[in-house]
């Protein structure tokens, strides 16, 4: 062995020069420690193991300090240079004097105004959905539940989100008001803000992948202390989701698929690196548009798609038809694709609430899961059974 030709004296030196370094090195950082504890305490920025973990979401971050925690929006619209700071107080905490934030909160938060239907998915998951006491255009609610508070007048209508009826909110008070935006230049949240009402921005909208967007759950989380148990639930539906997606694997085929559909002769459907495209990839099936780069919508023309799509053996997604006879009255030429003649055209769009939103819009974002196995079901249906679908149905 190599350690017999080292001589005892070369070894014990070499020994003895190890453990003198560990011991300098341990001094150094316990007086290193010492300093930064001391100067975090003076500051009122003692970390506890700070930044929190979001593994999918590139849109946001999460630091935990002593009485607050941090929120960072990184990507508030697409193509974003502005970053977001928002500092959320626990009660009794305080923040370092010199901490530049765009908004401060108060945490736990006893009520708050959401923006998108993809917010309310969240809270009810939190058990926090009591605390919303105004929506924009409250018709596009589909939740049983939240229509509930509705329906008892527990919730305000403020109006349309492009033009929301600031006056109705400022009355209201609220302690948070969840937005988003294309861009910075949004007065109705200036005036919003003006008035006292802190606004942060929530960009579940701009996450690529399926759990990407589900992660923003964590974002509620933190404004009412529930952080374990966004944990929880979002670690059960990555759980799920990446279950359903090894056993999509296991297929003996993997068939092609088309998406999309015509508006105003252009025919819309999924980049290949898209929200939408991944779903289909992990469902294990062959999207004939893969290649194409890009994680909006591609823009074409009804030649190209018949070209390349006619053959294809599934159409997932076809805008928003919800039958067969819309898609061949709204134009003839949908009736020469493969998949329309062998009916294996499947949409999202025939679960509605009862104000006639569609719940696919309001709770695919927080259920990739569920979005997953749909798809599956449709491309691989012995893979599943006796499972039924939540959100596609084949089109009759």
């Amino acid at each position: 062995m190599i350690i017999n030709k080292i001589s005892p004296p070369f070894w014990m030196k070499r020994f003895l020069f190890l453990l003198l370094f560990i011991g300098i090195t341990i001094s150094c950082k316990d007086n290193q420690s010492e300093q930064k504890t001391e100067d975090s305490i003076s500051n009122n920025l003692l970390v506890s193991d700070s930044i929190s973990n979001i593994k999918y979401a590139n849109s946001f971050t999460i630091s935990n300090y002593k009485g607050y925690k941090i929120i960072e929006i990184t990507n508030a619209w697409p193509g974003a240079t502005k970053q977001f700071k928002y500092a959320l107080v626990e009660e009794n905490g305080k923040l370092p004097p010199d901490l530049e934030v765009d908004a401060v909160v108060n945490i736990p938060l006893q009520n708050i105004v959401v923006t998108s239907t993809t917010h309310i998915p969240s809270l009810e998951m939190l058990d926090v959905e009591n605390t919303l006491i105004g929506f924009p255009n409250l018709d596009y609610i589909s939740s049983e539940k939240t229509r509930k508070r509705i329906n008892a007048n527990e919730i305000k209508e403020l109006g349309r989100n492009e033009d929301i009826n600031t006056e109705v909110l400022i009355e209201l008070n609220p302690k948070l008001v969840v937005g988003y935006g294309i861009d910075n230049e949004n007065t109705t949240f200036k005036t919003i803000q003006k008035a006292g009402i802190p606004v942060v921005y929530n960009a579940d909208w701009t996450e690529t992948t399926p759990l990407g967007k589900a992660e923003w759950i964590k974002f509620f989380g933190a404004f009412y202390g529930k952080e374990k148990l966004a944990d929880s639930l979002f670690n059960k539906i990555e759980e799920d989701y990446n279950s359903a997606k090894k056993l999509a694997l296991t297929a003996e085929t993997k068939p092609t698929v088309l998406s999309g559909a015509l508006y105003k002769d252009v025919w819309y459907m999924p980049q290949g690196d898209s929200w939408g495209a991944q779903f289909i990839a992990d469902a294990n099936g062959n999207y004939l548009w893969k290649d194409s780069n890009g994680t909006g919508s591609l823009s074409l023309n009804i030649e190209s798609v018949l070209e390349k799509g006619k053959n294809a053996q599934f159409w997932i997604g076809p805008g928003q038809f919800s039958s067969l006879n819309q898609l061949k009255e709204a134009n003839s030429v949908y009736a020469n694709f493969n998949a329309f003649k062998n009916k294996n055209v499947f949409n999202f769009t025939k679960k509605k609430g009862e104000t006639g939103g569609v719940i696919y819009y309001e709770l695919a974002p927080n259920r990739p899961d569920l979005v997953l196995k749909d798809i599956i079901k449709a491309l691989h249906p012995e893979l599943l059974p006796d499972y039924q679908p939540y959100f596609f149905s084949k089109l009759q």
